[in-house]
């Protein structure tokens, strides 16, 4: 009943919006207006004549939101919309405005060349929820204590990071479980969806990293942690009005609550790490990222410099949350192309044939593949990033919720004005998919990646930012591709891959949510030669 009246009050916001008549095509800011910003000053060049970006209708209070009405996800109705608004334009959502960039040029104007006046973020109840109110490093707003707490992160992530013996130990432990997971089912005949297999391998390194422990399959701690995660996903995933109107907080709101009660789940553990980090912490032993926090957090409250004076501001809150990002981040995504590199490989088996090809000349079968292998499996380096290409993990934020960089001041992208406050959206499937930029690009090629000869890398186009760029950067590339790179080469050296006798090819489409995700399916797994036990 909450909700029907909810409903009600949105028609008549609708029918009041409408009775107000603006311009359909109209903007809040007046078009025909003089730009807001003037340009340059005469000794750094020539004046530009800057104007706001082409923008889809609005309507007071409601913005855009009917003109993004539309049963195709949101990457491809933002990548739709090009051909009649150009590469870059903006649409409202509430009162707040967007700006969508479906363009390598300006994507890079964004994420590099300014990158730091564009590395802000827009609060939202979601996030909040999430975060503590933004006391993390994806969500929370640029700021000394913000770039301080980057900086902790990544020096620790850099300590277990790529080339170092532990990390790659761990994942290539991991890769072991996940290739006797495979194995078992083989020597009892069974089909096997990949999925949860994937996920419990990568969550298992990101525990490790986090807090030096891993799970068995079907640990009760890690169902639990599963279980939250999964519901995190599933809710931040679906329309939330809340986060463009967030009065609506005072209405019952069935996601809202399922998303607290996953998060307090969440916390409790974490709650739980910290706690016995805490207890037997010592200065001398750094075992892994809460430890390299806590001796951040520490070493700040007993100097008196600039950098400790930011990281006063560095509560228990901030740990606990930098390691909910990571977990958020570092699990559903790298899982998720560990996913579709598997679902095109079956879908082509010639480029799974040639890989493992590449791997029986390089590597042979009396040794497992390492990280130091990368430079001589150009073929199979290829395939990971064609997959990150034509299936990135994030295409687009959801339009409701537009987890994106904010401008800090007045700006400018290209000609187009940019206000403070003002939200961007990179389309990275747009970038992925720019016709103009790829040739063919819903073919699934890897050797795109490759030079003339096929021996080593290449990179065919600059519109290709898998992890994104500049300030924003994802702190765990490196993390991630060792694993891409561990995971594929482990498995794809034991065992072909390919769906069940007389089942159909999985669907390419993806559904959209946080990530983009393959569909379940179950895989048959055959054990290749010299690798049968």
């Amino acid at each position: 009943m909450a909700w029907l009246l909810v409903l009600l009050l949105l028609l008549v916001l609708l029918l009041l919006a409408v009775l107000l008549l603006v311009k359909l095509r109209g903007s809040p800011r007046d078009p025909g207006g003089p730009p807001t910003h003037p340009g340059p000053p005469p000794h750094l060049g020539p004046r530009i004549h800057l104007r706001p970006p082409p923008h889809l209708p609005a309507l007071p209070i409601i913005g855009s939101l009917l003109s993004l009405r539309s049963d195709r996800p949101p990457h491809i109705l933002f990548q739709s919309l090009q051909e009649k608004y150009g590469p870059t334009y903006s649409l409202m959502l509430g009162a707040q405005r967007v700006l969508l960039v479906n363009h390598h040029v300006h994507a890079k104007e964004v994420l590099l060349k300014k990158g730091k006046l564009f590395a802000g973020r827009a609060r939202s109840v979601t996030t909040d929820v999430l975060t503590r109110g933004g006391k993390d490093i994806a969500f929370g707003d640029y700021s000394p204590t913000w770039r301080l707490h980057r900086k902790l992160v990544h020096g620790a992530l850099c300590l277990f990071g790529e080339g170092t013996a532990s990390i790659e130990k761990i994942v290539c432990q991991q890769s072991q479980s996940l290739c006797a997971a495979l194995s078992e089912a083989a020597s009892r005949g069974l089909d096997l969806d990949l999925g949860p297999e994937l996920t419990r391998a990568v969550t298992n390194v990101i525990c490790a990293l986090c807090f030096s422990s891993s799970y068995r399959r079907g640990d009760a701690e890690l169902q639990s942690m599963l279980s939250y995660s999964q519901g995190i996903v599933d809710t931040v995933a679906k329309d939330s009005l809340v986060d463009i109107f967030p009065w609506l907080q005072m209405f019952p709101n069935a996601d809202l609550r399922l998303l607290k009660d996953c998060v307090a789940a969440r916390d409790r553990l974490l709650q739980k790490k910290y706690e016995e980090h805490k207890a037997d912490y010592s200065d001398h032993v750094q075992r892994d990222l809460l430890d390299a926090l806590l001796r951040a957090k520490r070493s700040a409250e007993n100097n008196n410099t600039a950098a400790a004076a930011a990281a006063a501001g560095l509560s228990d809150d901030h740990v606990l949350m930098t390691v909910g990002d990571i977990f958020g981040a570092g699990v559903e995504t790298t899982a998720t192309v560990l996913k579709w590199a598997v679902t095109y490989l079956i879908h082509y088996p010639q480029v799974q044939k040639r890989i493992q090809e590449e791997l029986d000349r390089r590597v042979g079968l009396d040794r497992t593949p390492q990280v130091s292998d990368r430079g001589c499996l150009p073929y199979l380096e290829a395939t990971i990033r064609e997959v990150l290409r034509i299936r990135p993990v994030a295409p687009a934020p959801h339009p409701p919720r537009p987890f994106t960089t904010a401008a800090v001041l007045n700006l400018c992208v290209g000609h187009f004005t940019v206000n403070k406050g003002d939200r961007v959206i990179i389309n990275l499937w747009s970038l992925h998919h720019d016709e103009k930029e790829w040739k063919n690009p819903e073919t699934f090629d890897p050797g795109r990646f490759l030079d003339q000869d096929g021996s080593g890398p290449a990179l065919p186009s600059p519109s290709y930012l898998p992890f994104g760029a500049g300030v924003r950067v994802c702190l765990g590339e490196s993390l991630a591709k060792m694993e891409l790179f561990l995971f594929l080469s482990w498995t794809l050296q034991r065992f072909s891959f390919s769906v069940p006798g007389g089942r159909p090819l999985p669907s390419l489409e993806g559904k959209f949510g946080v990530v983009l995700q393959p569909p379940k399916y179950e895989v048959h797994a055959t054990p290749r030669a010299g690798w049968e036990s």
